[in-house]
């Protein structure tokens, strides 16, 4: 049987890591033996673990070894890494190494070279004469790869570190990222933690972004969201044709989904409202138009634009329309997000589940988030996909936006 050895280091017992990575092993139909174990004597401790793993043939260790990285665990002689050209546009070859969202790194030779911006799912591209002439290693969809880019095959040479674990008994110094999905947290404190990652980001200089959902002006939140936009805490938006459609709604007609959001109740011919919005901002040309010339004068959209703020609006088959700001292309979607994801710091995903997936999806797992949203499995969701830094809150995004926007503003 083929083997290697595989070295973890971290909370290994408390939070889980190490019965994961043995479940793993065996789930792939691997075999393993636990050559060495050095367990923390108090909470602060970390603990190491190094594990022979054992498969049947090469090709079925390096998967093993690529799905243990998932978990921070790296070969403890990783060897240099095998490349290998696409054999065709859009298409990697047949054992290219699959990407997570952790920091990552690519040993060609003898340097160890950063990956440039980690996100899962993705394959990693070599270019030999990169910036100054030294090789540059980044991440690449499959459908952006290009025939002939040397793409990294199976798991030598690679190696990914985990996102600083918060040890226990340090929990009270920033609860919300630490804390279990819950309806039953102190929604204030968790408020009040947010605004102060929020702030330390700014001070920072990097920059904060917002994943949204309808829900922001279902619930009577815009307002809310344009103060936090004038205040200079919304950086860069990610949404879909609804939030903006009902957002552009509310400015023109007083309503949302034809609901009138000052009386709670439906008005007549409320229904056409939503396209008729989007078809004044088609007439316009594009919503910074319609705010240019005078159309469009209020609303989270209106707040944006005014302050030269981004954002990325990617539509779905359900939509009406759209407006002419959607990529309709969700290829091209992706691309113009991933653009967008430059110097963030925090991102704060509000009321959407496909959206906040999506653009956990992107991230990498260095980027703290947190997600809010009145139904739990939403919360949950994200974290499952595999953004394991994802902390949630469910509570009334209305509410949620209202508390906010008094803590920062």
């Amino acid at each position: 049987m083929d083997a290697a050895t595989v070295a973890l280091t971290g909370h290994l017992m408390d939070t889980g890591i190490l019965a994961r990575v043995l479940d793993d092993v065996l789930e792939y139909g691997g075999d393993y033996r636990i050559a060495d174990l050095d367990l923390g004597r108090r909470h602060e401790d970390e603990s190491r673990a190094e594990i022979e793993v054992r498969a049947a043939d090469g090709e079925l260790l390096d998967r093993i070894l690529m799905r243990l990285q998932t978990h921070g665990a790296n070969a403890v002689d990783p060897g240099t890494a095998t490349t290998r050209p696409a054999p065709a546009d859009g298409v990697f070859p047949d054992d290219f190494y699959s990407t997570t969202n952790l920091d990552t790194f690519v040993r060609l030779e003898r340097d160890w070279i950063a990956v440039d911006r980690a996100e899962m799912d993705c394959g990693l591209v070599v270019d030999p004469a990169g910036a100054g002439g030294r090789p540059v290693v980044r991440t690449v969809p499959v459908s952006d790869v290009r025939a002939g880019e040397q793409v990294v095959c199976g798991a030598h040479g690679v190696r990914v570190e985990m996102p600083p674990a918060v040890a226990r008994g340090e929990e009270e110094n920033f609860g919300f990222m630490s804390s279990a999905v819950s309806s039953e947290k102190p929604q204030a404190l968790l408020v009040r933690q947010i605004a102060e990652r929020m702030r330390e980001v700014k001070a920072a200089g990097r920059r904060v972004l917002w994943v949204g959902g309808p829900a922001v002006v279902h619930t009577g939140a815009s307002p809310a969201m344009v103060r936090l936009v004038r205040a200079g805490y919304v950086d860069v938006l990610f949404a879909g044709n609804a939030l903006a459609t009902h957002d552009i709604e509310s400015a023109l007609y007083g309503t949302s989904l034809g609901v009138d959001l000052a009386k709670g109740s439906g008005v007549p011919h409320g229904h056409e409202h939503h396209i008729r919005a989007i078809n004044t901002v088609r007439a316009a040309g594009s919503i910074a138009a319609a705010v240019d010339s005078g159309v469009l004068t209020g609303g989270v959209m209106h707040a944006l634009v005014q302050a030269g703020k981004p954002f990325v609006l990617v539509g779905s088959v359900r939509d009406d329309g759209p407006l002419p700001d959607v990529f309709t292309d969700v290829i091209e979607g992706q691309r113009a997000m991933r653009a967008e994801l430059h110097d963030v710091g925090f991102a704060i995903m509000v009321a959407t589940m496909l959206h906040s997936i999506a653009t956990g999806n992107l991230l990498p797992a260095s980027v703290p988030l947190v997600c809010v949203d009145i139904n739990p499995a939403t919360v949950t969701k994200l974290a499952d996909r595999g953004s394991a830094q994802a902390m949630g809150i469910v509570t009334d995004i209305g509410l949620f936006l209202e508390q906010l926007a008094r803590e920062l503003c």
